[in-house]
């Protein structure tokens, strides 16, 4: 029933003004997980008017998550709900013509998502693609009678019933050197490719094959062509961290012309509004895969020599689009805890700010008619969609207003320090609503994962958990992290648990001196390397009470061939067996078990080949073996990140559950 009701009510309007403030506001809770919702990116339709998103809440009598296409008009007065499902609708866009809003869903079928159009006429959805491999991406054609599309190579065993494929699997035969992937599974020789679908009659062409995955496909202004990202490397593309830019005439049968020669990754391209330029991202060197960070450059759509734009930048960046006149380009720019929306000149490289300040622009969108928008949010509010309308910031959804009007949220602050080799640590510091210097707080030292990321002021729902439980949390932007240039993220490499747990305990050492945390009562924990980290951390201070090591591993030799970084062991470490003391250097977490007290809980998903479940059983098994207070969770179905909501909510009680005992003295 419910399926066809979310079917029949485009136009339905939803009221846009916040609630009004209650007398109280109480603390948030675990539970809130089910109530706070995710507004995806705003793109906005040429003509200006109207901006399409989604919206992903929680059914929790269905414990899955599902994202709805919304669209709310520019005066941000009027919100429509235009498509909904039981099997989730993402990637809404715009006819180039506005007739049009297309959305993926895989609704009535269970193989991959397709692409759905809403003629905004009038009438329900009509699906426009029959892809055996689905939609992972797509782009409308400039004049809006084609869209391109990236689908992955049909599954021989598609045709059979779900039935007979359970009861007759065939054996995995493996021939990859990168053979296994997060969420994904086994990898074989089927791949992403570039196709065209004629809208009126819904045909539908390949116009890339081989064996390598093509992405990122982007019309040329006059129609003619297609850019795309490749590897399409000389021998084994799984055996290098190249991706390169191709240009395409758009139609079968056609030859790919390769515009970069990068030995390193090239993406992210955008062509220019005359069509002779396309600007792109080039990543750092290949060996640097863990700790890239692009650059912007501009090469002819023809081919030719690249320039590079603000070379000098040291700073992360990402989403180019051109402005109207072609004279520079817009971008997301990241910097030490924030991320910017800003602009360069092509001419002189001048880099300018747009929207600045302590919050994270997620994504922009502009329409042909020069407005723009975005979102953003702060570590107090949750991303909403934005006008940047004369200069200035104007909400155009208000999703979560209501539960934030209840909530008592935390306070979080920007703090620096020195580390032991005299350089400056940015981290954040989140203290309860209600914070009172004279008392004695206990601290979670909270590791973001990564390491190539940037703990950053965006509302996290975690950490606001842990505040309204009493804690204070310190997260701190080790050596390995983003935001703070090439520099300091390659310091790391080939050289882990060392200068990032330095960073960790000079973070810690700093919020003692503030004078309202109490140091008996200090616990640590992450997720991915900030698990890893966590296992580096314990074995080398028995300071923390109570850690909690997510997805993480500490016998790293182990790892090799079992999760899905091939490329960065043999290319940063080497291969074990060419340098094994390195490899039981890295490892010493678990060599030195015996020095670890810290009661530790290690949690993990049963099918994560990103850091496979093992690298926790390992630890769990040495604190066992030496009566450390432990436990083990393993999280059934779920791949590197939990994403199943009655699992979430468990992970969060689990964590409380964990730190109250050890730190609070709270042992139900």
């Amino acid at each position: 029933m419910r399926a066809h009701l979310l079917l029949t009510v485009c136009g339905l309007l939803a009221p846009l003004t916040a609630s009004s403030q209650p007398a109280a506001q109480r603390p948030v809770r675990p539970a809130d997980l089910f109530r706070l919702r995710d507004v995806g990116a705003g793109r906005i339709s040429p003509d200006g008017q109207w901006i399409a998103y989604t919206v992903t809440s929680v059914d929790s009598a269905k414990d899955k998550s599902d994202s709805d296409v919304w669209m709310v008009n520019w005066e941000g007065t009027r919100a429509l709900k235009m498509a909904g499902s039981p099997d989730g609708e993402s990637n809404p866009r715009w006819s180039p013509d506005n007739r049009y809003l297309s959305f993926v869903s895989g609704r009535y079928e269970s193989k991959g998502g397709q692409i759905w159009l809403l003629d905004r006429a009038g009438g329900e959805a009509v699906r426009l693609t029959n892809l055996k491999g689905g939609v992972s991406e797509y782009e409308w054609s400039p004049d809006g009678t084609r869209i391109a599309v990236v689908s992955h190579d049909p599954d021989p065993e598609e045709s059979k019933p779900d039935s007979l494929k359970s009861k007759h699997p065939k054996p995995i035969v493996i021939d990859r050197y990168a053979f296994k992937r997060d969420n994904e599974g086994y990898l074989d020789r089927r791949r992403d490719h570039v196709w065209i679908v004629d809208v009126a009659t819904k045909k539908s062409e390949q116009i890339t094959t081989g064996d390598y995955d093509d992405r990122q496909v982007r019309w040329s202004p006059d129609g003619k062509r297609l850019a795309f990202v490749s590897e399409r490397a000389d021998g084994d593309p799984d055996r290098f961290n190249n991706s390169d830019l191709f240009v395409v005439e758009a139609a079968p049968g056609t030859t790919p012309v390769k515009l970069t020669t990068w030995a390193g990754p090239d993406a992210g391209p955008a062509w220019s509004p005359d069509g002779k330029s396309i600007a792109y991202l080039q990543a750092s060197e290949p060996q640097l895969s863990a700790y890239t960070q692009n650059t912007i450059a501009v090469v002819p759509s023809t081919g030719g020599a690249p320039r590079l734009i603000a070379a000098s930048l040291d700073r992360d960046v990402n989403q180019l689009q051109w402005t109207t006149d072609g004279s520079a380009l817009r971008f997301l720019l990241g910097d030490d805890r924030a991320q910017h929306l800003a602009q360069v000149a092509i001419g002189s490289g001048t880099v300018t700010r747009l929207i600045d300040g302590r919050r994270v622009v997620t994504s922009f969108d502009v329409s042909t008619t020069g407005r723009l928008v975005l979102n953003t949010g702060t570590a107090r509010r949750s991303a909403e969609v934005y006008a940047w309308d004369s200069g200035s910031l104007r909400a155009l959804t208000h999703v979560n207003d209501s539960l934030f009007a209840q909530l008592a949220v935390a306070t979080t602050e920007d703090v620096q320090f020195r580390n032991k080799d005299g350089l400056t640590v940015g981290a954040l510091l989140v203290k309860p609503a209600g914070f009172d210097a004279t008392k004695k707080y206990p601290l979670l030292l909270r590791i973001h994962g990564g390491p190539n990321g940037q703990d950053q002021h965006l509302f996290n729902f975690e950490r606001e958990v842990f505040a309204a439980q009493g804690y204070v949390v310190l997260a701190v932007n080790y050596r390995g992290s983003s935001g703070r240039g090439q520099a300091w993220k390659k310091a790391i490499f080939a050289d882990w648990g060392n200068k990032e747990v330095q960073d960790l305990l000079a973070g810690v050492d700093h919020v003692l001196t503030l004078g309202f945390v109490d140091p008996n009562r200090l616990g640590i924990g992450g997720w991915s390397y900030g698990g890893i980290l966590t296992d580096y951390t314990i074995a080398t201070t028995t300071r923390f009470k109570a850690a909690t090591s997510g997805a993480g591993s500490a016998l790293q030799t182990s790892m090799y061939g079992t999760d899905q970084y091939i490329y960065q062991y043999e290319n940063e470490l080497g291969a074990p067996w060419k340098n094994p003391k390195l490899w039981e250097r890295l490892s010493y977490p678990f060599y030195k078990a015996d020095r670890i007290t810290t009661p530790t809980l290690f949690l993990g998903g049963e099918k994560d080949f990103n850091v496979p479940i093992s690298g926790g059983e390992q630890m769990y098994q040495a604190l066992k073996s030496l009566n450390v207070p432990t436990q083990m969770v393993v999280y059934p179905g779920q791949f590197h990140g939990i994403s199943r909501p009655s699992f979430r909510l468990d992970l969060l009680d689990r964590y409380l559950g964990w730190y109250n005992r050890y730190l609070m003295g709270v042992t139900q």
